[in-house]
């Protein structure tokens, strides 16, 4: 049986969300340069957005998401534990026992963190672009995606070591930095 960190303290929700807003002003800084940038290759992103769902989802992973994904995975699993936002706010990615979580424990926690957003560019593309889908299964993956986000938005009021469900299932913890 795993021993539990002794002055293992959980992070309140309201704190995870503040530090998600900190981080969320270098994603929005990334989106803002993205959108310049776009401008100057716009001949060679259009058909690459246009031509299919999937060329558009791919295109649009490798430059949002992907960058973003690596953001959260890389600052949680390097020295610090933290993203930016959780640097700011004074709290840290470890495991259950107060330990640091390591790269792929790391990449796994933010790879789950991800689906929903990820699952919900998948449907959007199919929307914007018809594919060959039927209606009934995109509506059916919006919903999941909603599902989804209201799981990881309740999960933490759950426990009491406020885990997320993509924290629960990496073994990992937000916590006060020592």
């Amino acid at each position: 049986m795993v021993q539990r960190h002794e002055n293992l303290k959980s992070v309140s929700v309201s704190t995870r969300l503040i530090a998600f807003l900190w981080d969320y002003v270098i994603i929005l800084g990334y989106l803002f340069l993205l959108f310049g940038v776009s401008f100057l290759v716009k001949p060679l992103l259009i058909p690459l957005f246009r031509a299919s769902p999937l060329s558009g989802e791919i295109t649009g992973f490798l430059l949002i998401t992907l960058p973003v994904y690596l953001y959260f995975a890389l600052s949680e699993g390097s020295k610090s534990h933290a993203t930016w936002g959780k640097q700011k706010m004074g709290i840290v990615v470890t495991d259950v026992i107060g330990q640091p979580i390591g790269l792929g424990n790391s990449l796994l926690r933010s790879a789950i963190k991800f689906i929903p957003w990820e699952l919900a560019h998948f449907t959007i593309w199919h929307i914007v672009i018809p594919s060959d889908y039927p209606d009934y299964l995109i509506y059916s993956l919006f919903i999941a995606v909603y599902g989804l986000v209201f799981i990881y938005l309740i999960s933490p009021l759950m426990n009491k070591n406020r885990q997320t469900i993509y924290d629960f299932i990496a073994g990992t913890v937000i916590r006060h930095k020592d």
